[in-house]
């Protein structure tokens, strides 16, 4: 199992990244993780858009969700025709939310045409060859984080959440913790929305995970301060989310 990270801007592309989305390629099964605004784009680097296999959503924020829409032009409108629907697991209301965004108001729409939705609940469940287990997480709107385990890896994906028990055992000695940092310290943060990079390395700590990658990394805050501020609270290995990096794979990076 390997991840590729294709975008990790969290609320809005940055000037060097799309927003949320990664790859997860076991050689014969492709999941795309999440399709924020401008991951549509870079995610063509990685593979053919008709080599998707299946599509998770953690929540139905643009910023994890919106390029779904370019990738239903990309669907109905294929020059060979249109192309077998995709399978999408995803929160309640995603079809009926993302029709409205391509803008198109019948109930009966290419979004619907271009993939088939399932509604996700918390629970542990097979995606082609992933065993995949989902927790809700804390955040306004329904979210979930996700613990992937194919062939003896274990990744998390914290997807948008505040300070949360179920992520602890959602990662509970995982390989990988790829959790969102979008807040750094500071008074008067909003509760409920984000974590600080120091939380998201208190969580990493909790679970035992061996590495601690930070995404969601919001354009306005000091990389190196988020960086910092985590290893204060995680003595393991570390990093920062970046395009093009994977994560797993051969060489366990």
């Amino acid at each position: 199992m390997r991840m590729t990270i294709v975008g990790c801007a969290g609320s809005y592309p940055s000037l060097v990244s799309a927003a949320s989305c990664y790859l997860i390629d076991t050689g014969d099964f492709r999941l795309v993780v999440d399709l924020g605004n401008g991951a549509l784009g870079p995610l063509q680097r990685y593979l053919s858009l008709e080599s998707i296999d299946a599509i998770c959503l953690s929540h139905l924020h643009s910023d994890h969700c919106l390029d779904m829409c370019g990738l239903c032009v990309a669907q109905v409108l294929h020059p060979s025709g249109p192309r077998p629907p995709i399978p999408v697991f995803a929160p309640r209301g995603a079809a009926s939310r993302l029709t409205r965004a391509v803008s198109v108001e019948s109930a009966n729409t290419a979004m619907n045409e271009a993939f088939v939705f399932h509604e996700l609940t918390p629970g542990t469940t097979e995606i082609g060859p992933l065993r995949i287990t989902t927790a809700h997480m804390n955040h306004p709107v329904e979210t979930f984080g996700f613990r992937f385990e194919h062939d003896g890896q274990v990744l998390t994906y914290s997807a948008d959440t505040a300070v949360e028990p179920e992520l602890v055992r959602l990662a509970a000695g995982a390989d990988v913790l790829l959790c969102e940092a979008s807040f750094l310290d500071g008074p008067g943060l909003p509760t409920d929305l984000h974590l600080t990079a120091r939380q998201a390395a208190e969580h990493a700590t909790q679970a035992g995970v061996g590495e601690l990658v930070l995404t969601h990394l919001v354009a306005w805050n000091d990389q190196g301060a988020t960086l910092e501020q985590a290893t204060e609270a995680f003595d393991g290995r570390l990093g920062l989310a970046g395009p093009g990096r994977q994560l797993l794979g051969r060489d366990g990076r």
